[in-house]
């Protein structure tokens, strides 16, 4: 496989840097680019599509008063919640209290440093391609659990508590099987790095009617990708696997006590987990960037699956009722774990003997 440009260097040369400036100048540049192309996805996302597509699938109306289609609801959302009052609640533990919708976000963003977004032109949207690029995105995804747990311990309310509480036994729980069964990819594809685990799903399956089906790991082991896809939607808190926050339950659960900014701060971070939880899912098992069409518009193939995620979890939304928490931890220790390492075994097997 040769060697890719990555963006830092791209704006490096461009700029006509080198050395430590070209390299500091070249990962801020990209680190913002990526950064804002995935900010303005969730910006879209939570305030606009959220609401559309939910009326969509419940035959509702959603917004269409401000702006056409109503997109001005973006901007009027934002400032409406930052113009709110930010209420301390007393005997909260501070900063735990103030760092924990910092941590949110900021866990979901790093983990975009090492996906391989595709080509769009000439530049190619990847900050950083590690060897254990893959492992990088776990961890620091995973970074997300801390930041429910502070703030459902510093808030002093027992909804919240009880909320920090739910996030960590729902994560250990399907944590485990989403990594385990990521390791089936890791185990065909030969290597932790996202860009190899990409290149080696563009080789032809099998052709159809003239239509080649390329080698997405999706198709090769669609046992794996049902397994990664329910363990992704409970990882990202989604529904059936929303039970940190059940609103009829424990009100908010974790951001129980929290308003304006910090408010907008936990909003954000769950949709940035959304999106990264779609482009892990695209990166082991749906191609990347891989798609129809010259490389270079490979991000917005990028785009499209991400996209997709996005409007199946919203589906899942309308579609599918909130499973129990005693129901949740039994289906991720009794059954996700069982079924990840028997799908990782079975795939090492299959491996040893073709290979």
């Amino acid at each position: 496989m040769g060697t890719v440009q990555l963006f830092p260097e791209f704006v490096s040369e461009t700029l006509g840097l080198s050395g430590v400036l070209g390299d500091v100048v070249g990962s801020l540049v990209a680190a913002a680019v990526v950064g804002n192309i995935v900010l303005a996805f969730t910006g879209v996302a939570g305030p606009w599509a959220k609401r559309k597509i939910t009326a969509a699938f419940t035959d509702r109306i959603a917004v269409n008063r401000i702006g056409p289609f109503g997109l001005l609801i973006i901007p009027a959302a934002a400032v409406q919640l930052l113009a709110k009052e930010l209420i301390v609640p007393e005997g909260v533990d501070r900063p735990t209290w103030d760092l924990a919708p910092i941590v949110l976000p900021a866990s979901a963003l790093l983990g975009f440093a090492v996906i391989p977004m595709g080509r769009l032109g000439p530049i190619n949207l990847q900050i950083a391609d590690p060897e254990v690029g893959l492992a990088l995105v776990f961890a620091f995804a995973s970074i997300a659990s801390v930041s429910l747990v502070m703030a459902g311990y510093a808030s002093n309310n027992k909804y919240s508590m009880l909320g920090g509480l739910r996030a960590v036994a729902q994560n250990l729980a399907y944590e485990i099987p989403l990594i385990v069964t990521a390791m089936s990819v890791v185990v065909f594809a030969g290597t932790l790095q996202t860009s190899g685990i990409v290149a080696a799903q563009t080789d032809v399956l099998f052709s159809v009617g003239g239509f080649d089906v390329p080698t997405w790991y999706a198709f090769v082991n669609p046992f794996a990708f049902v397994l990664f896809l329910t363990a992704n939607m409970a990882e990202i808190g989604r529904n059936p696997f929303d039970i940190p926050e059940a609103p009829t339950e424990i009100v908010a659960g974790y951001q129980t006590e929290y308003s304006s900014a910090y408010f907008v701060l936990f909003y954000l971070g769950e949709f940035v987990h959304v999106f990264l939880g779609g482009a892990i899912l695209a990166v082991t098992f749906l191609g990347g960037a891989s798609g129809p069409g010259p490389e270079s518009i490979g991000f917005l193939w990028f785009v499209v699956k991400i996209w997709g995620f996005f409007l199946f979890t919203q589906w899942a939304r309308s579609a599918l009722p909130r499973v129990r928490i005693d129901q949740l931890i039994e289906i991720g220790w009794k059954g996700m774990l069982v079924l990840s390492f028997a799908n990782l075994v079975l795939t090492a097997v299959i491996v040893g003997v073709i290979a």
